[in-house]
């Protein structure tokens, strides 16, 4: 991808004022470097007025021929991905492009043999195994629509998400690995299912060789199907504008919304943003430690490296396991060259010392990167003092699952840093900050409400089956603006530094979570009436889960009871959306019109009980004192 790479601050300042001034041109000149069966009619055409957005519109092309056969005449030896097993002890897998085509046409074929068809939803719910990216590259391949489900997710989610897209096949996994814990994919698969009427067959790798049920009927072990598939598949025309995935994100409803993006612009913008931010080079090793259960993994590990031809790793396993060195192990072992990861995980082991860190030389580093959430100045400056040696740029790269790629970050080793800021945007992204009114704030040294007033390639299409939906939640707050749900500082240089969300939804360790849906799982459990969550700060997390919950008729132990609580989130979301922090109240701050004050909320939880505010417009202040002498802390 040499042609479109960004090499000195004054080819940035170049190529934004022209993709600004002439998006046509700018996105037009930069798609002509991808395979495509069929030119596009027009570049783009946009109104965020109704929300209607269509990249490259008439093109046809098939985003796995870009990803891997083009690769082939030169790069047929050269390794794709190294896979890191949970287990250090265990040997290394090492995929060719080669291989990595022909696993990808078999697991291809093996669908069709099942009955999958173009436009189908294929729902994936496996570790983080190379059969993961081959099964999400053989569904793009044949026209497939897949949906990954990370595989912490409980079954009630796995459920909703199958249910919402209707999907024929699901792929999982006997089990997987997690640190020193082993877990039973198939047994949540088993009861999602319970409820999923559309799902007609189960392909099932055999990872971890625990103990599953076996339906005759519907499972089908995966090494006695796919292995036996010819390793060459045509792949399917698309259009640009035909649906490559949907990825499943929380909102501030309870209900998940099913994020979709298009082939050809989220495949022009995911290659055209790897190359650029990250400045990888061939022969580099790269390391997304994300799972591709997140959008991150989906750009970051497979779709944007195999675009340009990278090397990366695909990790199994858990930072700390069999202690905490294991990521800097690994750096070292494969000569890792850019690593990439969230700030969560670098304020863990932070917090761990540097005597897990001092063991390994980390020399080959030449770029660090950032995903998830802001990442906190001390954490900013230890990773790069420790990790990077001070030698290595960090790209705190700032985006959502909407948004299908980053969006602001520095371009390693161009521009210049500034810790806990994602400076500067890519070109194509116009971004605004907008006061609650909408008007935009001009200038620099400013706050507000991050928008953007442009569309880029692979934002969202729409949410699957629900396109006012789409609407409402990005387009209706502002007139002609994308709402991000982020505030946002602009310093005097113009650099951006996110601040958090605005919405009613936290950011838990680098991901998205509804209070809704937090609330709603609370609910379920029979002694609780009413329940209100906020994030509050956390150390390690960026943003912990604290719960007000209203349980007036239990005659439990209230310690059983919030244990129970955390049982019952853990069983309808997962164990990533347990709170943190639960406190059992008679009553939450509520106005006359039954609205609850989260800010009140929000203050406590905080441990800024002194400074909450007028609340004499609560149905009754008295709750106020109750909250803040029973705060948890």
């Amino acid at each position: 991808m040499e042609n479109f790479r960004i090499n000195t601050i004054e080819e940035y300042n170049q190529a934004y004022k022209k993709s600004v001034e002439q998006p046509e041109a700018f996105w037009g000149d930069i798609a002509e470097n991808f395979l495509w069966y069929k030119k596009w009619d027009k570049v783009v055409d946009w109104s965020f007025k109704d929300y209607n957005v269509k990249w490259f519109d008439g093109a046809s092309l098939n985003i796995t021929e870009n990803c891997i056969d083009r690769h082939l005449a030169s790069k047929a030896k050269d390794i794709a991905f190294i896979w890191e097993s949970n287990f250090e002890d265990k040997p290394n897998r090492v995929i060719t492009y080669q291989q990595l085509h022909n696993e990808v046409c078999k697991t291809a074929n093996a669908l069709k043999y099942l009955g999958v068809k173009k436009g189908d939803r294929v729902c994936i719910y496996l570790p983080m195994i190379p059969e993961a990216v081959y099964s999400m590259l053989a569904c793009a391949r044949i026209g497939a629509i897949h949906s990954i489900v990370f595989a912490g997710f409980s079954a009630t989610s796995l459920s909703d998400r199958i249910q919402d897209s209707d999907c024929k096949i699901v792929i999982t996994s006997d089990g997987s690995y997690r640190g020193d814990k082993s877990i039973n994919l198939k047994n949540v698969v088993d009861e999602a299912l319970e409820t999923c009427a559309s799902v007609q067959h189960v392909l099932v790798y055999e990872h971890t060789k625990i103990k599953i049920n076996f339906n005759n009927d519907k499972d089908i072990w995966w090494h006695e199907l796919v292995p036996l598939q010819e390793a060459i598949c045509e792949p399917e025309k698309m259009k640009s504008e035909d649906v490559l995935f949907i990825l499943y994100t929380s909102g501030s409803t309870g209900k998940p919304k099913g994020v979709v993006h298009a082939c050809g612009g989220y495949m022009v913008y995911t290659a055209y943003t790897f190359t650029n931010v990250f400045q990888y080079n061939e022969g580099d090793i790269y390391w997304c430690t994300a799972d591709v259960g997140w959008v991150t993994g989906h750009s970051y590990i497979t779709y944007g490296p195999l675009l340009c031809g990278a090397t990366s790793v695909i990790f199994e396993g858990v930072p700390t396991y069999p202690d905490a060195g294991r990521f800097w192990k690994i750096i070292d072992k494969h000569k890792v060259t850019h690593f990439y990861t969230a700030p969560t995980a670098i304020r863990a082991l932070e917090a761990l010392g540097l005597d897990f860190v001092s063991p390994y030389k980390l020399n080959s580093l030449k770029v660090l990167g950032s995903v998830g959430e802001p990442i906190n100045e001390e954490a900013w400056h230890w990773y790069n003092k420790n990790i990077g040696k001070e030698k290595c740029p960090i790209v705190d790269t700032w985006w959502q699952t909407e948004t299908g790629g980053i969006l602001i970050s520095p371009l390693a080793g161009i521009t210049k840093l500034k810790p806990s800021y994602a400076t500067l945007p890519l070109p194509g992204i116009q971004p605004i900050l907008v006061d609650d009114k909408g008007n935009e704030i001009k200038g620099n040294h400013v706050e507000g409400n991050l928008c953007i007033k442009y569309p880029w390639p692979s934002i969202i299409r729409t949410t699957y089956g629900d396109h006012e939906r789409c609407k409402q939640t990005y387009f209706s707050t502002y007139h002609n603006l994308y709402f991000t749900g982020d505030g946002c500082k602009r310093d005097q240089n113009g650099y951006y530094r996110i601040t958090g969300r605005v919405d009613d939804v936290m950011n838990i360790s680098g991901h998205r979570i509804g209070t809704a849906e937090v609330e709603s799982a609370i609910n379920m459990h029979v002694d609780v009436v009413e329940s209100a969550v906020v994030g509050y700060p956390h150390d390690i997390k960026g943003q912990g889960i604290y719960a007000y919950v209203i349980a007036p008729s239990t005659t439990k132990d209230h310690a059983i009871l919030i244990k129970e609580i955390i049982a019952e989130v853990n069983k309808i979301i997962g164990p990533i959306a347990k709170p943190d922090k639960i406190q059992i109240v008679s009553g939450l701050p509520k106005t006359r019109s039954g609205k609850i004050m989260r800010r009140i909320l929000r203050k406590v939880a905080e441990g800024d009980v002194n400074n909450l505010g007028d609340i004499s417009t609560l149905l009754d202040p008295n709750v106020v004192e109750e909250i803040k002498n029973g705060r948890v802390k």
